[in-house]
């Protein structure tokens, strides 16, 4: 996925810039990168923080980049921001999102005369160059992104720094979040509110769908007014929120809560202790304990101090390792019980392997494991949620083909296996429980997760579970 923070000051920006970037950490997987005006014009670092904490590679830039306004990214992605010198002036520009027509996009530039890109390894173009040019094509900076967002086919949140101020913009259908927060002779822009909470601002505006806001140091200003329609990605609250992250006004951890408890009022089982996958299975955990009555326990304690976060490096077996590394077992506590273990979902089934074989080590009766989400039938269209190449890395998806052959590919065949209450889903819910060697499975259902979220079922992005856009 990745985060973005911004900030338009009268004094320096530099020191919010760089721990409002930091707090975004929990988003990014490969890049760093801060931009900065000031009074020699525009000053840039970018580095990798695939194996490193964003902090530690700009710490000692920090004093060296001296502006009142700066914009800063935490990608999973290629490097960012990018300084552009276009007809519109010189910007900088850091994005979030995915474009699925990048090659459509890059071919009705060439039509232009003399259209360029930087080719990357891979042979891939970066993002925020190519939304960069669609900017380009317009008259004003606030028309050129408007313009982009109609022609991406995807989600694309962004900020656009300039010497007077930051252009912010939320994705057209609000799939990510953007806030704005102030104090006194500065304001900030960021993907994560509570980033900006220990730096002595707060909300003043949340940004709509398609809204597009200038920031200074003084005020923001509606550029383009909201869509109607919003599609906030579920997964925020459901995974990728931090806890103490809010978003439409419902905040993550009292969401899990919520989530863990809707889980355990349809449950049989009556374990001997729950418990969650840190991190962000614990509070589903810990709401399925409170309302169930069971005991709630953590088996596993996370070593955080070296171990990057398990979805990092690029391929699979080297994110299992880490997944497998970074949980250390607590066997006392499971030796000879019964443990239900919450994760908060089951996309490849390879890291949940590694983590019953310890169990399973460690002296565990038996394992119940619930997914705190439905299972997942479709690659993410819009944030970069999953790495797979091929909607057959999911175990679903694996074990619809195993079922069904080429027929499983059919839409009426996946709504039907996406449906909690149909035959076929629970054949494909007990197959995967067979694979994977579990005493029970149960994921939890679409209709009560919504309810845990508390938002208008129009008003969320649920297209990796059902496959409606």
């Amino acid at each position: 996925m990745g985060g973005i923070f911004g900030v338009a000051s009268k004094e320096s920006c530099t020191f919010d810039l760089f721990y409002g970037i930091d707090y975004h950490s929990h988003l990014g997987t490969r890049r760093g990168g801060m931009a900065v005006i000031g009074p020699n014009g525009f000053n840039r670092e970018i580095h990798n923080i695939e194996n490193s904490p964003f902090r530690t590679k700009f710490e000692h830039d920090v004093p060296r980049m001296e502006g009142n306004i700066g914009i800063g990214c935490i990608s999973d992605s290629e490097g960012q921001p990018l300084l552009i010198k276009s007809h519109l002036g010189s910007y900088a520009i850091t994005t979030v999102g995915k474009i699925n027509n990048t090659e459509e996009l890059i071919q009705r530039a060439f039509r232009h005369e003399h259209a360029q890109f930087l080719e990357m390894s891979g042979g891939v173009v970066n993002t925020s160059e190519l939304v960069s040019w669609l900017i380009n094509e317009g008259s004003t900076i606030p028309e050129g992104i408007a313009h982009a967002q109609e022609l991406i086919d995807g989600s694309m949140t962004l900020l656009v720094m300039t010497r007077e101020g930051i252009y912010a913009a939320r994705d057209r259908y609000g799939r990510t979040p953007l806030f704005i927060g102030a104090r006194e002779g500065a304001h900030c822009i960021s993907l994560e509110e509570f980033a900006y909470s220990n730096l002595e601002y707060h909300t003043v505006h949340e940004l709509g769908p398609g809204e597009v806001d200038f920031v200074t140091p003084e005020a923001f200003q509606p550029m383009i007014a909201p869509r109607k329609e919003k599609k906030i990605c579920s997964f925020l609250w459901v995974y990728y929120g931090y806890p103490t992250a809010s978003y439409e006004g419902v905040g993550v951890e009292e969401m899990r809560y919520r989530n863990g408890a809707n889980l355990a009022r349809r449950d049989n089982v009556h374990p001997d202790i729950v418990a969650g996958v840190p991190d962000s299975g614990t509070a589903h955990a810990i709401g399925y304990a409170n309302q169930s009555g069971c005991h709630f326990a953590r088996p596993f304690v996370k070593y955080t101090p070296t171990w990057p976060r398990s979805f990092m490096p690029q391929t699979q077996t080297r994110r299992d390792l880490i997944a497998r590394m970074k949980l250390i077992p607590v066997s006392t506590l499971v030796k000879d019980k019964s443990v239900l273990l919450i994760d908060d979902s089951l996309v490849r089934g390879t890291q949940v392997l590694g983590t019953l074989d310890q169990l399973h080590e460690s002296g565990v009766r038996e394992v119940h494991f619930r997914p705190a989400c439905p299972p997942i039938m479709y690659g993410c269209k819009y944030l970069n949620f999953s790495r797979s190449k091929s909607e057959l890395d999911m175990i679903s998806r694996r074990t619809i083909l195993q079922r069904e052959g080429s027929e499983g590919s059919r839409p009426e065949v996946l709504a039907e296996y996406s449906n909690p209450d149909s035959e076929r889903y629970e054949g494909m819910v007990e197959d995967i429980r067979k694979q994977l060697g579990f005493a029970s499975l149960r994921y939890q259902r679409l209709d009560d997760m919504i309810d845990a979220i508390g938002l208008p079922e129009c008003d969320l992005c649920t297209y990796c579970w059902n496959g409606k856009e």
